[in-house]
């Protein structure tokens, strides 16, 4: 923190130093490594929407594919929340972080929301392609100091590159 002075040389509150990191200005806009999932079965399918819709019946679409045949789908389709990324054997190596040349003014974090959009539904034989980024950040003060709010984007397409859904996740420093 520095402290500014006015004109008359009064000392005004504390100037707090920016959250921004060069990490993140190298990441911003940079979209990271792909992850891809295995062939979404109608199997995943039933058992994810028998989970979430538990102790429910799920939709007939979700299951029964005689019934999802005479759908506008014409098939099974899985739920708008189906993650055929929820059941790796391996996960991806983070990569590390550079050292912090001092120690870093403790933050307290929050989660400031999720916006999800949909695009085509996830069927049986799908192969889901995922990547995300840091597309943009927000720094200002708030009643409680300075605050960052960061927006990263996710996106998940099929394998014709159609998009499935995105999402833009908040977080918030302080």
């Amino acid at each position: 923190m520095t402290e500014k002075t006015t004109a008359a040389g009064a000392a005004t509150a504390p100037e707090e130093e920016s959250m921004i990191t060069e990490d993140m200005l190298e990441r911003k806009g940079v979209w990271g490594t792909s992850r891809t999932s295995p062939a979404i079965s109608e199997s995943d399918i039933r058992k994810w929407a028998i989970a979430t819709y538990w102790p429910e019946k799920p939709p007939s679409i979700y299951w029964d594919a005689e019934y999802a045949s005479t759908t506008r789908h014409k098939g099974i389709i899985a739920p708008p929340d189906f993650n055929p990324f929820a059941w790796p054997v391996e996960r991806p190596a983070k990569k590390p972080r550079p050292k912090k040349a001092k120690p870093a003014k403790r933050r307290t974090g929050l989660n400031g929301g999720q916006t999800e959009t949909y695009g085509v539904a996830m069927r049986p034989g799908d192969v889901i392609t995922t990547r995300s980024r840091l597309k943009e950040w927000d720094e200002r003060q708030g009643k409680m100091g300075l605050m960052l709010y960061t927006y990263n984007e996710t996106e998940w397409t099929n394998q014709d590159n159609e998009r499935v859904k995105s999402r833009i996740s908040i977080g918030i420093k302080y």
